[in-house]
């Protein structure tokens, strides 16, 4: 997960990762790395992505942008059938 520390949809979607796992403890099998993009842009380099948050699968770009917790739940979903 790409963000940034004063992305308000980056707080956002941190809260909504929380409730899912809350609701759905298989999805505490899914490790997110996140990436603070402004502290380590040495891990973004070669990323495609313009907004934050940005969630990849692999290098598959799964979410970009403005979340919802249908689209977060799909990052969720695309990880454990990978």
């Amino acid at each position: 997960m790409m963000y940034l520390e004063s992305c308000p949809y980056c707080q956002q979607a941190f809260s909504m990762v929380e409730q899912l796992v809350a609701q759905h403890p298989e999805y505490g099998q899914v490790e997110i790395e996140t990436v603070e993009e402004s502290r380590e842009p040495e891990k973004t380099k070669g990323l495609n992505y313009w907004y934050v948050p940005t969630y990849f699968v692999g290098d598959e770009k799964v979410l970009e942008g403005v979340p919802t917790l249908e689209k977060v739940e799909q990052v969720f979903i695309r990880a454990l059938q990978s």
